[in-house]
């Protein structure tokens, strides 16, 4: 089968995975989060933690990852370094951030915040609008216009953030028109969740070619909310999936996949009229889907003649795995266990040599 594509994670955040889901997201970031990241200044620390979401998530199927790291430039030099020495397909953006009230030593000045950005990163990341002052956002929106750069961040996950940016910018429209008024809303933008977006910011994203990564795990868990997959395919918006680790509690994009398909289960039940996804329909978000979100898909995303072989080698009977075949059937979603081997641009990088 076809390589898996994670659109959205934060590799910092790995070292907590699968705890302090106890708050909702702008109370989390505070308690956890920026205090997590803030250790990455550490190096031997940065290298512990990425080597293991590195080997983790290929372990899991994931040839391709777009990657947040965190504000320090040498560490998330040194992701990029590991992704490439395993062999993994990997974009990696230093995150961006010169607001930050509750935990004051974790920020950057507008300065430094641009100067270590405009040098490393593949891939502009503004934080998210709270935590970056409308300065920030133009000046990296310059960086990213005049290198021709991909950009990446979050949007309207939760009500409260929304909220918020509507007080801390007074003067856009919406959330969607914060990122568009500061040239970040382009064809190689990917914007993280997107639960609470109107109709009105989904044809912008339309207009502007950017994309959506879909991240039902860390939804539930953080209880953010629930996209309508449905009106974001509806309005012609590029969608991928993404785990979102920490917010999401698993590296497995196959797990992303039950997620999502869970979700579409979710807004059935509130409205038995919604048609819920099919596992074909997500599994194209997981492959192709998360290679056109990330534009990729010249290079990946299926098994078009052309592009890269980003595969993974299933075995649907492997011993030990979580699936048991009792008569002809075609088993649709096993875990790690299954995936025998796993290729990136033809090179095999699972199992994975020491």
């Amino acid at each position: 089968m076809p390589g898996l594509v994670d659109t959205h994670i934060h590799a910092s955040q790995y070292s907590y995975a699968g705890t302090a889901l106890d708050m909702p997201l702008l109370q989390w970031l505070n308690a956890y989060t920026f205090p997590v990241e803030s250790c990455f200044k550490d190096l031997e620390f940065a290298r512990k933690v990425y080597t293991q979401i590195v080997r983790r998530t290929l372990r899991n199927g994931t040839t391709t990852a777009c990657y947040f790291a965190t504000i320090h430039t040498e560490a998330s030099l040194l992701l990029g370094q590991i992704a490439n020495d395993f062999g993994q397909r990997a974009l990696v953006g230093k995150v961006c951030m010169d607001r930050n009230d509750c935990v004051k030593h974790y920020k950057e000045t507008l300065q430094d915040s641009q100067d270590e950005t405009f040098s490393p990163s593949p891939v502009v990341t503004p934080r998210f609008a709270p935590s970056c002052t409308g300065a920030l956002l133009e000046q990296l929106g310059e960086i990213a216009k005049n290198n021709n750069l991909h950009i990446q961040s979050h949007i309207s996950e939760t009500h409260e953030e929304v909220k918020l940016v509507k007080e801390l910018f007074p003067e856009s429209e919406s959330y969607t028109d914060v990122y568009r008024k500061h040239n970040l809303l382009t064809d190689k933008t990917v914007m993280a969740h997107g639960c609470h977006l109107s109709d009105e910011e989904l044809a912008l994203f339309r207009e502007t070619g950017a994309s959506l990564s879909h991240c039902p795990n860390s939804n539930f868990s953080l209880c953010s909310g629930v996209l309508n997959v449905r009106n974001v395919l509806k309005h012609k918006v590029k969608l991928g999936l993404g785990t979102d680790v920490a917010g999401g509690y698993s590296a497995s994009m196959l797990d992303a996949v039950r997620r999502a398909l869970d979700a579409s289960k979710v807004l059935t039940i509130q409205d038995p009229k919604y048609k819920t996804l099919s596992f074909e329909e997500v599994f194209r978000i997981a492959t192709l889907g998360g290679s056109q979100a990330l534009s990729l898909d010249d290079q990946t995303g299926n098994f078009e003649v052309g592009k890269d072989f980003d595969a993974l080698r299933i075995n649907v009977a492997a011993e030990g795995g979580p699936i048991d075949l009792i008569q002809d059937e075609e088993p649709k979603v096993g875990d790690d266990r299954n995936i025998v081997e796993v290729f990136v641009a033809g090179r095999r990088v699972v199992p994975i040599t020491e």
